[in-house]
């Protein structure tokens, strides 16, 4: 069962007939609360640099830290439907979204196991882009080194601790560049 300590991470950056990114976000936590998902904090918006540069616009991202009566896997395809709901479309990773919801971390999990999550953590950006995973990878093995996650997510859980690298979402930011975290900006609807 998913504790209440299940942080997830939204983000988007195309404006449809849903509307704007961050109109998108706040929208899509209504959402999940009609799925069984528990919103039990918010972090503000932010305005980050497109991922990887040059794929989009910039996108508008958030975290919420929620609770839910099921499995991380459930929890997952929650989360992929109410992607769905807005307008996602999974035809090319790091594409231009509508509205992206990662899982981030399910309190203390490792999934599939340490070795497999050592496996996927430590792919190189070349690795990454061309290949995913089949299995649900927690916590999210990429979410130490980006900005775009960590900030949003200091916001609302700066001291939730890394259970493989055994380090908090505030130390995690600490030791990012200045240099990235400057792009990254409080963002107002």
């Amino acid at each position: 069962m998913i504790s209440a300590n299940a942080l997830i991470a939204l983000g988007g950056n195309v404006t449809s007939s849903y509307g704007t990114p961050g109109l998108i976000i706040a929208k899509s936590l209504s959402e999940l609360a009609s799925e069984g998902v528990t919103v039990h904090a918010k972090s503000q918006l932010y305005k980050t640099p497109c991922f990887p540069p040059g794929a989009g616009d910039d996108f508008i991202n958030s975290a919420a830290h929620v609770a839910f009566a099921g499995s991380a896997r459930e929890l997952l395809c929650v989360l992929h439907r109410v992607e769905a709901r807005f307008g996602r479309v999974r035809n090319q990773r790091w594409s231009a979204r509508t509205l992206d919801i990662d899982l981030l971390a399910v309190g203390d999990e490792v999934l599939p196991d340490e070795q497999g999550y050592h496996r996927w953590r430590c792919k190189s950006l070349s690795e990454q882009m061309n290949d995913t995973p089949d299995e649900l990878i927690l916590p999210h093995p990429r979410l130490h080194e980006r900005g775009f996650v960590l900030v949003p997510l200091n916001d609302l859980a700066p001291d939730w601790c890394h259970p493989v690298l055994g380090k908090t979402v505030a130390e995690m930011l600490a030791a990012l560049t200045a240099e990235e975290l400057k792009q990254i900006v409080p963002h107002t609807p």
